[in-house]
């Protein structure tokens, strides 16, 4: 059972004692919401994400701090990759005397570390794509426009049990895609996207549509006239996490049922 819906039922304090006693209680109610088992070979899947996300996060940490550290002595590099190279090639000449000794050994040291987490960051994306073309069920997900090999694995580690959901719309709340509600007396009120669900797999979804976006935009999106509608009235962001929840859905009803993915009647026309 998810914790906080096991929380509810903590009378006083936080003890043991009182902890087992809310999971009793817990327990006995019919509406209880109860979280899968996963297999070895989805928790395997997990901690090979998870392990890939926080060498991301220590990646760009490091390269934040060498740009900080050269921006005091005046060297500023662009955005992006060619910016870091740039700015590597600054710290790897030892010549260069923009920068003190002190300096160049410390930033060194955090060249180095980059360089070690690119290459275990390659070396985890080598094992997601091995995992991705041994399941089947990530090879069917990745026919849906902005799914990839990096979110197919992570729906298939993270979902012990599609049938869990009801439906599509319950699997992209669970996710975190949709509007919370603040409504009452039959008055329906939708706010913004809340930061509950499973930010990784969000993120992915979000990352997925943004691909689909730029690509209608630049080859034109008149075999999507849902998305192209969506475009008209609402900024690309809005309409990202819009894509993202439809995505989802689609997402679920092909792992639920086992089916394939099919093109649109207004794409296959």
């Amino acid at each position: 059972m998810p914790p906080a819906y096991v929380k509810p039922y903590v009378k006083r304090q936080k003890n043991g004692m009182a902890d087992a006693e809310a999971i009793c209680e817990a327990v006995t109610r019919t509406n209880m919401r109860f979280v899968p088992i996963k297999t070895p070979e989805q928790q395997s899947g997990l901690v090979l994400h998870r392990t890939r996300h926080l060498l991301i996060r220590q990646q760009t940490a490091v390269i934040n701090a060498i740009r900080a550290h050269l921006a005091e002595f005046g060297i500023v590099a662009p955005v992006g990759r060619k910016g870091v190279e740039e700015l590597l090639l600054v710290v790897a000449d030892g010549n260069d005397k923009r920068v003190p000794d002190v300096v160049h050994a410390c930033l060194g040291a955090l060249r180095t570390q980059l360089l070690s987490l690119k290459k275990q960051i390659l070396e985890l994306d080598r094992m997601i794509m091995a995992w991705y073309r041994s399941n089947e069920t990530s090879r069917r997900l990745h026919y849906i426009p902005g799914v990839g090999p990096l979110l197919a694995t992570a729906l298939v580690a993270n979902v012990a049990n599609p049938g869990a959901f009801r439906s599509g719309r319950n699997f992209s709340a669970w996710i975190g895609l949709v509007p919370k509600q603040h409504s009452s007396g039959g008055k329906d009120t939708l706010g913004s996207i809340s930061k509950q669900g499973d930010r990784y797999l969000s993120s992915l979804f979000v990352a997925g549509a943004l691909s689909v976006i730029r690509y209608a935009k630049a080859h034109g999106s008149k075999h999507r006239p849902w998305l192209t509608a969506l475009l008209a009235r609402r900024p690309a962001k809005v309409a990202a996490i819009a894509l993202a929840n439809k995505l989802a859905r689609m997402a679920w009803a092909m792992m639920a049922k086992g089916e394939r993915y099919r093109n649109p009647v207004a794409l296959a026309a």
